[in-house]
Order: C-alpha cells, then structure tokens, then sequence
C-alpha cells in the first residue's frame, strides 16, 4: 500500500481498501464546491482548494501552479501520450486535450465523484478515441507493466484533503512512475515548499530520475519538480525560444518557467 498520510481516504484504505482482497467500500473525503469572483473551486470537506476554473475560460490554468505543471513544454514539442495522475478540477486534462490534438490524454482518479463533478461543474469532455478517464488508484497504474515504457508526459498532482503532501510519495512509487515513461519522458509533480513531505518527495525523485528541476516556490506554497528519465543539457538561448513560441501558442507565461530554471541555479 502506498498511501502513507493520515486522511479519511488513506485511513479507510489502509483496512482493506485498494490494493487488498477482498475489497471494502472505499471512504472519500466529501467533495465540495465555492465560487468566488467568477471562478469555481473544488474542495474536499475543507478549506483547501483542489482545483479552480475561471468560469466563462473554462479551458483556461487559473492557478498558477497548475500553468507551471506544464513545464515540461519546454523540452518535449509533440506528445503522443499525457497522462495525469489525480484529476482536481480536470484543469490539466482539459488543456492538454485542447492544446495536443493528436495526443491520447488519460486522467486517473480514485474518487468517482470528483469524476463525475468535473463532467457536470467543471466542464471535462466526455471520453473519445483521445480521451480516457480512468476510476482506478494512481499507484495501481503507475505499477502495471502494461503501463511501462509508453508515456511521454506524466503530470502527479495527488493531494487528499489535508492537501499539505503528496499521497504517493515513496521512493517505489515514483520508481514506478518512471517505469512508465519512455527514455526522454517527463515527469511534473507539484509538492509543498513549506511542508516536510517536500524533501522528501525530492530525495525520492532524485534517487530515481536522472535529473530533477524545481521551479521556484509560487505564492500559495506550491513547488513544481521536473523529473527527467535522461540526462539533459540546459540551453537557455533555446528554452527562452521555445518558451516564446508556447507563450504564442498557448498564452502561458513560459518565460518565467525558464527565469524560474535559471534562478534555481540548477
């Protein structure tokens, strides 16, 4: 079992929920939503927020942490295959099924009413030939050799309704992760600067993947790790050129992601 902190969805599990035979009913943390100043928020029973939509751009990275999980932008051009682990408000699946028109994109998410809430509040399309939700724990997936070796992009963002750490965060997990990547597959994962299970979830990334980038902290706390399965180089010339062609493309703000690489001194 990889679930670790305490949460009513890692406590109900950690009895006989997923991963064990036979399986219990599954306890999820109540899903609920705000609004504030046209933008849609989820919540999980609490005050923390899970995920945003600014209501009339639905399509559109409110936060700016989740515009950082697209760093990965950066050194891959054509994906064939993104897959996003913990759906939130379906704001990453979203993007990336409007910006990749010929990717599959893949959502995994255990809960199946944050499932059912993005189709109704938060405007997720319904599955096609590019588009899979998937009802099923993340570590489960990451761990099916069927999985391995077939995804260009993995986008982590795991967070339970303590919402201050990753649920999966073992050095076997992310392991896994990487097992599912091909060679010059991309890993973003977006942690807590300000919280223990940062280092944590860092040593275990840098034990695994060649190398690991983390953007510098945002002003909600939120820190974005890039995991790299090979060694690259960094040329900022030619980051600062492709941020320019994202920034036409998408509206993204890719120049600071490469500011943001700079400063870090990696």
């Amino acid at each position: 079992m990889l679930i670790k902190r305490k949460s009513i969805e890692a406590e109900a599990n950690s009895k006989q929920g997923v991963g064990h035979s036979p399986k219990r009913k599954v306890k999820y943390a109540p899903v609920t939503i705000s609004e504030m100043d046209g933008c849609r928020y989820l919540h999980f029973g609490t005050e923390w927020v899970q995920g945003a939509m600014r209501i009339r751009k639905p399509d559109w990275l409110e936060l700016e942490y989740a515009q950082q999980m697209m760093a990965w932008m950066l050194f891959l051009e054509n994906p064939q295959h993104i897959v996003q682990l913990g759906l939130g408000t379906a704001a990453l699946t979203k993007f990336c099924y409007r910006h990749f028109p010929d990717a599959q994109v893949t959502a995994v998410e255990l809960n199946p009413a944050v499932i059912q809430i993005c189709r109704t509040m938060f405007k997720l399309p319904d599955s096609d030939a590019r588009l899979t939700i998937l009802e099923m724990d993340a570590g489960e997936f990451v761990s099916d050799e069927r999985h391995h070796r077939t995804l260009d992009v993995l986008q982590v963002d795991l967070y339970d309704a303590t919402a201050r750490g990753p649920v999966l965060d073992s050095v076997e997990f992310y392991r896994e992760c990487a097992n599912c990547l091909k060679p010059e597959g991309i890993m973003t994962v977006n942690l807590f600067g300000d919280h223990p299970s940062y280092a944590k979830n860092i040593k275990a990334m840098r034990f695994v993947f060649n190398k690991v980038i983390c953007l510098p902290e945002v002003h909600d706390g939120n820190v974005i790790a890039i995991a790299f399965n090979k060694k690259i180089g960094l040329d900022f010339a030619a980051l600062h050129e492709r941020a320019a062609k994202i920034k036409l493309r998408t509206k993204l703000p890719a120049k600071s992601w490469v500011n943001g690489i700079q400063q870090t001194g990696i």
